[in-house]
């Protein structure tokens, strides 16, 4: 059973009541995540295809056998124009201060920092090990697997903060929290109505602010301006339905909000380096070879 764990953040996590994180196999024919995120540790680790992060304007291409991880409460982005198939792995901040009560002072990765590289191989190894076999676990559901997942799952937290964290002492996380909490409003009223125009002096009045100082807030705080978050968004809806439908762009456009064909072109490429109609080719004929 899972439950949905919501606490000051914008993406809803939804949870396994019995291990307290959500964990599962993802099989994605391809997807644009606008910036977004969540007060989880996210562990993505790539199985199949390849997929981009882009976090606080750092993007990584990751490819199979790789690993990523998403500190909690960081704004990042996934793009994924080809299918790929990944574990993905969320330990809400909550859950896991119960259990590492300075875990919010910690700063996760999964990359090298300091070790000599045949360390480095052992102790990423066996992290990706115990992945895999709570995957086994998690999608075949062998008798009493909930007691073996279990005690991965307290393994692997074990592993990621004794051998991939680093303590830090941030300055001022009420501020940090304020900013998330002051963005939530706006990105839910946004995902509402991200196909209608919006206008600065709309939004501002959800946040509660000036128009001016509603632009300088949102730049600052998410890497881009609001009406660029609000062309992403759209972008993300399109992209979905030009990979699950017949349907032709033109349509599709309208259906989301983008009126303006050649910024839509313009925008699409910047983010995909192909065409529209390119990307649900490649997207079919890499479907095609699947099933054949």
């Amino acid at each position: 059973m899972e439950i949905f764990y919501n606490q000051s953040n914008y993406e809803v996590i939804p949870l396994n009541k019995r291990t307290n994180v959500r964990f599962y196999t993802s099989a994605d024919p391809g997807s644009y995540v606008p910036p977004h995120w969540h007060d989880a540790v996210e562990i993505v680790y790539l199985q199949e295809g390849e997929l981009t992060f882009t976090i606080e304007r750092h993007s990584r291409t990751i490819h199979p056998g790789q690993c990523i991880l998403v500190n909690p409460n960081v704004i990042h982005t996934t793009q994924c124009t080809a299918p790929n198939t990944a574990i993905v792995f969320q330990i809400p901040l909550p859950f896991l201060t119960s259990l590492v009560p300075d875990a919010h002072q910690r700063f996760f990765y999964l990359d090298n920092r300091g070790d000599d590289p045949l360390t480095y191989v052992q102790k990423i190894d066996r992290f990706t090990q115990t992945l895999r076999e709570m995957q086994r676990l998690n999608d075949t559901r062998p008798p009493l697997s909930i007691l073996q997942f279990n005690s991965l799952l307290y393994d692997i937290i074990f592993q990621l903060c004794d051998r991939f964290s680093v303590q830090v002492f941030q300055s001022s996380p009420d501020q940090k929290k304020h900013i998330l909490d002051r963005l939530t409003p706006i990105l839910n009223y946004t995902a509402q109505h991200y196909s209608e125009p919006i206008s600065i002096q709309e939004i501002s009045e959800i946040a509660a602010l000036n128009p001016t100082y509603f632009c300088r807030f949102f730049k600052k705080a998410m890497g881009i301006t609001f009406l660029e978050y609000q062309q992403e968004l759209r972008l993300s809806h399109i992209l979905q339905d030009l990979i699950t439908t017949d349907e032709s762009i033109g349509l599709i456009l309208e259906r989301h909000g983008f009126t303006n064909y050649k910024l839509f072109c313009r925008v699409f490429r910047e983010h995909f380096k192909a065409t529209p109609s390119q990307i649900r080719k490649q997207l079919k004929k890499t479907a095609a070879v699947v099933l054949i």
